[in-house]
Parts: C-alpha cells; sequence; structure tokens
C-alpha cells in the first residue's frame, strides 16, 4: 500500500476531505501548506497537491516538489492549484467555466483517452464531470487519461518527464466535495484516493 501525504492549507473543505471519517484513513499524513518546507517527506509515496491550494505557498517550495518526483515518488496536482507556477514541465491554458451545462441540455465535451487505465477500474467519466476551469497540454511522453474536445487534457500522468509520476488535473474535487456539492466530486474521491493507494505501477 502507497503512503499517501496530503496538503491541508485550513480550509473548510479541505477540512471536510481530509479529517472527516469517509476519507480520513486515505491519508497517512497531512501536512500543513504553509509548513511545507518544513516537512519531512521522506516515507512517502504520494503527495496530493490538495485542490485550491495558494501557488503563493507552492512556488517557494518548488525545488522541494521537484526533489520529491525526481526521488521517485508520486507527485498529485488537484485542480485550481497553479501547477504551471511550480511545475516545469506543465503547460496550462485557461478557458471559460461552464457551470450550467447539465441545466441547458449540453456537454462538456470530455472524452476518456486511455479506458485502459487501471484509475479507470475505480472511476468512470461521469464520475469526472462536472465542469473545469482549463486544459492542460500534456508534455512529451506523457499520457492523457481525459481530454476536453480536441483542446487539450483535464487529466495526464506524466512518467516521462522525472524519476517519479505526476498526475495533474483541472478536476477541483475536494473543493466541491468540502462544499456539499456536486454528487460526482463524491464519487471521483470515492474512486480515485483509493486508486492512489493501492496502484503499485507509480514507483
Amino acid at each position: 500500500m502507497n503512503r499517501i501525504a496530503a496538503l491541508d492549507s485550513g480550509t473548510y473543505y479541505h477540512h471536510r476531505t481530509l479529517y472527516e471519517a469517509r476519507y480520513r484513513d486515505a491519508f497517512d499524513e497531512i501536512v500543513y501548506a504553509r509548513r511545507l518546507d518544513d516537512a519531512d517527506l521522506s516515507g512517502i509515496d504520494v503527495l496530493i497537491v490538495s485542490c485550491r491550494t495558494d501557488p503563493s505557498l507552492l512556488v517557494p517550495n518548488r525545488g522541494k516538489l521537484a526533489g520529491f518526483l525526481d526521488g521517485g515518488g508520486t507527485l498529485v496536482a488537484m485542480g485550481s492549484t497553479g501547477p504551471h507556477q511550480w511545475l516545469d514541465q506543465v503547460t496550462w491554458t485557461d478557458t471559460p467555466t461552464n457551470f450550467w451545462w447539465w441545466k441547458e441540455g449540453g456537454s462538456l465535451g470530455l472524452r476518456c483517452v486511455a479506458p485502459d487505465h487501471p484509475l479507470f477500474k475505480h472511476i468512470t467519466l461521469d464520475d469526472a464531470t462536472w465542469h473545469h476551469h482549463g486544459h492542460f497540454a500534456p508534455p512529451p511522453g506523457a499520457r492523457s487519461l481525459i481530454d476536453v474536445g480536441e483542446e487539450g487534457s483535464i487529466l495526464y500522468e506524466d512518467r516521462a518527464s522525472t524519476n517519479g509520476t505526476l498526475i495533474v488535473t483541472a478536476l477541483d474535487p475536494m473543493y466541491h466535495h468540502g462544499s456539499h456539492f456536486m454528487p460526482a466530486t463524491t464519487r471521483f474521491l470515492d474512486g480515485f484516493l483509493p486508486f492512489l493507494k493501492t496502484w503499485r505501477g507509480m514507483s
């Protein structure tokens, strides 16, 4: 089993996700984001940069985060954490957010482009469908798991840029689960966290 640490910025949505009973056992360590520079990550296999962690707390720690990856760790950059600001290999494009597609009878245009990936034994595309705030251009050698139309990726895995594994997503399930709305986000976490805990292909 992988040892998982997650960053806590002290918000209500991080508290509900990280500390309440539904997911508490998924996390072996919880690191206060403002103390990341002092945190010992040597026994951690997976570090989750929790949704909507302020990038200003991460930019000063870019060397530490890069070192975690170079040491073979798995780093998960969740939505609205600005990973393009603290990871050299991430390219991001902001787009308008359609919050009401589900009421207007439209579609977000999401496509599962790696159905054979082990993640999809734990979640479905519907579990990853609520909204997003932009998309990524995966670097050479990386593998997109979910694309939005032909524009780019909202969830990809990069095992080529470093000695570790980088999972990057535009999705922010911790925020919505912690805010008590959008049931898909809870379903996403119900599958995603056990996937991170058990998948041995990451390190």
